[in-house]
């Protein structure tokens, strides 16, 4: 059962999470840091979105998702009976967006919006287990992002064209979390909170003139530093034997999205208002996996996230979602090999500016595929 489990969790972290919540396309998952003995994971993934619908004014904004790759890597490493440490490096959070312009038959009024965000995390762990079987685990963790938006179309008027560029810059955060396993029944729970992470960003802005009673004026042109923070996130995660060679496992994950900001210095003084602005939003997941033999095992999980307000940023325009993952896993000696599917169908969106919706984004939906390839030693 522990092959099937942590198999399956490591192809939840490459296939089931894309397009969840505001920008997140993976849940930060520590289940290498679970693994048995000294451990190594490398995981990778691809995802084929589909988002499109129609403007206000009858157009169409064209499909506005574009598709990605990612990777990941874990080691851990168990210095002896009680204390393990991990290094894990993934991309939990990215964006990849684009409103087909007006010329080109696209949208008239988000025509030409499009957004950019790149995030690479290193996280290092330690592991204290005591005897009762009550562990804590906690490390620092580094964040290396940058971005790019551009907002056009009619329905953002004035401000039509207008372009911001984030520079790559580093933040620093913390994890810190607790862990209780049950080994004769593959039982455990575990907690983790991860806190949020500031990251100060070089920034460049441009865009049209703006009327004044002195003139049209370059007012959103201009250089600064934008501090924009990846919210703070709790995982609670758990698994336990139902049968024999049968696990019950799942998660729930809460996400402050309501703290991500992004105010760049010209933009907000000339609009009064930031670029996106999201909801909380919290995730379920939960599934079977089955050992069938000593070299194969399976999983099937099902991934719930409830729908919020229909109103949301046009450079995050899903809300909700529901997706099921079906998960292969081959053992041989030290080796594990874990490959699956996810298909998740994306909730029905509005996305807006200034208060009105602007599209109407509907039946969309994406396919995931992941591998992970785990050595023991």
């Amino acid at each position: 059962m522990k092959f099937a489990y942590s198999g399956l969790a490591a192809l939840l972290v490459s296939t089931a999470p894309a397009f969840a919540g505001g920008i997140e396309r993976a849940p930060q998952s520590l289940s290498a840091l679970f693994e048995d003995g000294n451990y190594v994971e490398l995981g990778f993934g691809a995802v084929t979105p589909s988002v499109e619908g129609t403007d206000s004014l009858g157009y169409s904004t064209g499909d506005v998702a574009n598709g990605y790759g990612f990777f990941s890597l874990a080691y851990k490493h168990q210095f002896n009976q009680n204390l393990s440490g991990a290094l894990i490096i993934e991309q939990p959070f990215g964006a990849d967006l684009s409103y087909a312009s007006a010329l080109n038959g696209g949208s008239v009024l988000l025509g030409g919006t499009a957004v950019e965000v790149n995030s690479t995390t290193y996280t290092a762990l330690l592991r204290y287990k005591f005897d009762n079987n009550i562990s804590f685990h906690g490390g620092i963790r580094g964040s290396y992002a940058d971005g790019d938006v551009t907002l056009d179309g009619a329905a953002y008027s004035s401000v039509a064209g207008y372009n911001v560029n984030l520079d790559g810059a580093w933040g620093v955060g913390y994890v810190v979390g607790a862990a209780y396993e049950i080994p004769e029944y593959a039982a455990r729970v575990s907690l983790t909170y991860n806190s949020k992470i500031d990251h100060d960003f070089d920034t460049v802005e441009t865009g049209p003139l703006i009327s004044t009673p002195f003139g049209d004026l370059p007012l959103l042109n201009g250089e600064s530093t934008t501090t924009v923070s990846t919210p703070e996130a709790v995982n609670l995660e758990f698994q336990t034997g139902i049968a024999a060679d049968t696990l019950l496992f799942g998660s729930v994950r809460w996400v402050n999205w309501s703290e991500f900001l992004v105010d760049p210095q010209n933009f907000t003084s000339v609009t009064g208002a930031g670029l996106v602005e999201l909801e909380d939003t919290t995730t379920y997941t939960i599934g079977i996996g089955r050992k069938f033999s000593e070299t194969w095992s399976g999983s099937a999980a099902f991934t719930y996230e409830p729908d919020g307000d229909d109103l949301v940023s046009p450079l995050a325009p899903t809300n909700g979602r529901m997706g099921i993952t079906l998960a292969a896993i081959y053992t041989m000696d030290n080796m594990k090999i874990t490959t699956g599917i996810n298909y998740t169908k994306l909730g029905d969106a509005k996305p807006e500016t200034n208060d009105t919706a602007r599209a109407s984004m509907e039946d969309n939906d994406l396919w995931g595929v992941g591998i992970r390839i785990g050595y023991s030693f």
